[in-house]
């Protein structure tokens, strides 16, 4: 750094006196180079600063990546966490009798469309009558095609069953008409899926649908494997009936019980939920079960009603219920 002074003289006497600091041309350039370091340190601290508000106000988002959707389907969301849930089995077409079961405390109703006469107007008008209720609509279609699963979906249903699945092709079939693209080919068009579970049902339907497909033959116990590599199968359930009518091996038996062993541990592998009747609930794994159906609950509650010192709904004991009075 150079200083210079400046004086001039009227006459005799000082006039002014100016002093000038200028500085050398290294020197300026550490000072710039100076300057221009805190300017950057003050445009990352900003940065960083507006991020973590970002994240905080939870507006961070990953390019491409969409926000998780509505879940509504409680059945889902207890399988997703690892628990157990169990569903009735509904053959009749009577709403009364349906939505007895779907507030009596179970996770879904397997509604039986495969070995029932039950049509879709029937079940329709049952899931209609019951809106709102805690058990969540599954239904057994009696195949894997398009028309079956399009009018399950379009009435309502969140869970699809899919029953003998032997192939890849038929495990493939039952999530393409399952869901709307990009992960399959559904169809939109009318249905009451809407007035049941919000007008947002288009972009949260995939994500609370179940797809459940069933394996009850030794072909597809041999095809496990490749069936399970199938995208979009939530439960795979290994039915204990027919795998008995399909090999003739009955349960208990080495070759019946190897053929189940297979399928717990294919879908175990492949992070699948394993399905099976509610008899198996304490065979490790299983955390998908079909109930019983209305006919064998009826028969359990009239042992039960029957029972000595069984008192239903009354006030006391020896005083009887109040014909009409809401059920306890």
């Amino acid at each position: 750094m150079q200083k210079w002074r400046v004086t001039w003289h009227a006459g005799a006497r000082l006039i002014s006196l100016v002093e000038y600091e200028f500085l050398e041309a290294p020197e300026m350039m550490l000072l710039c180079k100076e300057k221009l370091m805190r300017a950057k340190q003050v445009v990352l601290f900003t940065g960083v600063c507006i991020v973590l508000c970002w994240i905080t106000a939870g507006k961070a988002q990953v390019p491409g990546q969409k926000a998780p959707a509505r879940l509504y389907n409680t059945a889902k969301q207890k399988l997703m966490e690892g628990k157990q849930i169990v569903g009735a089995t509904v053959f009749s077409p009577d709403p009364n009798i349906y939505c007895a079961m779907a507030n009596a405390g179970y996770d879904f109703l397997w509604i039986e469309m495969q070995h029932s006469p039950l049509t879709y107007g029937d079940v329709a008008r049952m899931i209609w009558a019951c809106r709102g209720a805690p058990a969540m609509p599954f239904v057994r279609v009696p195949d894997a095609t398009e028309s079956d699963i399009q009018k399950a979906t379009d009435i309502g249903a969140v869970g699809i069953i899919v029953p003998t699945v032997d192939t890849v092709e038929k495990a493939q079939a039952a999530v393409k008409w399952s869901k709307y693209p990009p992960e399959g080919r559904r169809s939109q068009g009318n249905g009451q899926y809407g007035a049941l579970w919000g007008n947002d049902y288009r972009q949260t339907a995939n994500e609370n649908m179940v797809v459940v497909i069933m394996i009850e033959t030794p072909i597809g116990v041999e095809n496990a494997e490749k069936i399970a590599s199938v995208p979009g199968i939530d439960v795979i359930f290994a039915a204990s009936t027919d795998l008995a009518n399909f090999s003739g091996h009955r349960q208990g038996e080495k070759g019946y019980e190897a053929l189940v062993t297979r399928i717990h541990d294919v879908t175990l592998q492949h992070g699948i939920r394993l399905g099976g009747p509610q008899a198996w609930k304490d065979r490790p794994g299983f955390t998908f079960f079909q109930g019983p159906g209305e006919t064998q609950l009826i028969k359990s509650g009239a042992r039960v009603n029957l029972a000595p010192n069984h008192v239903e709904g009354a006030a006391q004991p020896g005083v009887a219920p109040i014909e009409g009075a809401t059920p306890h």
